[in-house]
């Protein structure tokens, strides 16, 4: 039986953070299979640090050379996925959050007619590779006569994004560009939905490992049957282990994997506010204790500050030094040791840029 103190560990090493191997931001991205995204340049971070010596530039590459981009694939949420992967994941992921994004399109007059008038737009102004910002987009829908005030046009783009027909792509003047989907991703991967689930479990069991079934259907947004289904297809590339009698699924080289790195996943990692590590699972007490939990996400809004892992826990928040220059500036939950407090003054994140999209 797996110690509950070593499931944190086990996550470091799936999630490759403790062996940051993957040769390209692609590669990370692929092995993740999505990434959450709202806060930009912290999914660069979280994309850098799993890549041996990467920097945000590795991931801003990926995403001009077309192998990631950024869209909605599931929760209603930003995420950086596999470009060849997006089609299927949308098509997975979307409908399920259709039902409310329909309520709030009453709420803003977005009828059939202003989505399809929208979609024309979009596909006129983007036609040809062309990309351009999101307040170009909004200027050519408001050129069109179609109001993007009040919330209306981030709704147009999401409902847009759902169905497949844009994305964020290449970086452009600082900020991520919109793009069509199909003239952006000419190969994209085709899976009938059976297939879909069965590799959007085994690949998130794989890189977030071990996990519940409970944590793969809040992070994908599926329902137990969806994930039940998954595993029926195919399970068995998966091992299951038992935590304090809890059922959890993982990549069967994980355990060799930490073993490998065991004093890496000891040490400390500072991650960005939405990394995976942390808004991967659905219960975050692993490596969170409940007591810790409002230091974290003050006010519970969804709002993750960055977190300080020593030894698998979380143990404190950092931000940026001011203008840039210096470490980081940390607060523990309750005291730094002095090995903890030494690797956070040997470690400097790179600057922030503006944020994007």
């Amino acid at each position: 039986m797996t110690s509950t103190g070593d499931l944190a560990r086990l996550r470091l090493a799936a999630q490759h953070i403790v062996d940051p191997t993957e040769a390209s931001a692609a590669d990370v991205v692929a092995w993740m299979t999505a990434l959450q995204a709202q806060d930009f340049p912290g999914a660069l971070d979280s994309v850098a640090l799993r890549i041996a010596g990467g920097t945000r530039a590795d991931a801003e590459a990926a995403l001009d050379a077309g192998d990631v981009v950024r869209s909605w694939p599931m929760r209603g949420t930003l995420h950086l996925v596999p470009a060849v992967d997006l089609g299927w994941m949308v098509a997975l992921g979307a409908p399920r959050v259709a039902s409310t994004m329909a309520r709030r399109q009453i709420e803003l007059e977005l009828d059939a007619t202003t989505l399809e008038r929208a979609a024309e737009v979009a596909a006129a102004t983007l036609s040809g590779r062309h990309d351009v910002s999101r307040e170009e987009l909004m200027t050519a829908w408001q050129d069109a006569g179609i109001a993007t005030t009040g919330q209306r046009g981030y709704h147009l783009l999401v409902h847009l994004a759902h169905t497949g027909l844009v994305c964020f792509g290449p970086m452009r003047g600082g900020r991520q560009a919109i793009v069509l989907s199909d003239e952006w991703i000419p190969h994209p991967r085709r899976l009938d939905r059976d297939e879909a689930i069965g590799e959007l479990v085994v690949r998130y069991f794989r890189s977030h490992g071990p996990a519940q079934i409970r944590d793969f259907t809040w992070w994908s947004g599926l329902r137990v049957a969806d994930a039940k289904l998954g595993l029926a297809v195919a399970g068995r590339e998966l091992e299951r282990i038992d935590v304090d009698g809890a059922d959890y699924l993982m990549d069967p080289e994980t355990p060799a994997r930490l073993d490998a790195h065991r004093s890496a996943a000891q040490g400390v990692f500072l991650l960005p506010g939405f990394d995976e590590f942390v808004l991967g699972y659905a219960d975050r007490s692993a490596a969170l204790p409940a007591e810790f939990r409002d230091q974290l996400a003050p006010g519970g809004n969804g709002v993750f500050r960055s977190s300080i892992v020593a030894n698998g826990q979380i143990v404190g928040t950092w931000r940026r030094p001011p203008k840039g220059v210096g470490p980081p500036v940390a607060t523990p939950f309750t005291t730094f040791t002095r090995a903890v407090e030494s690797a956070i003054l040997r470690h400097h994140p790179p600057s922030a840029p503006d944020p994007l999209g």
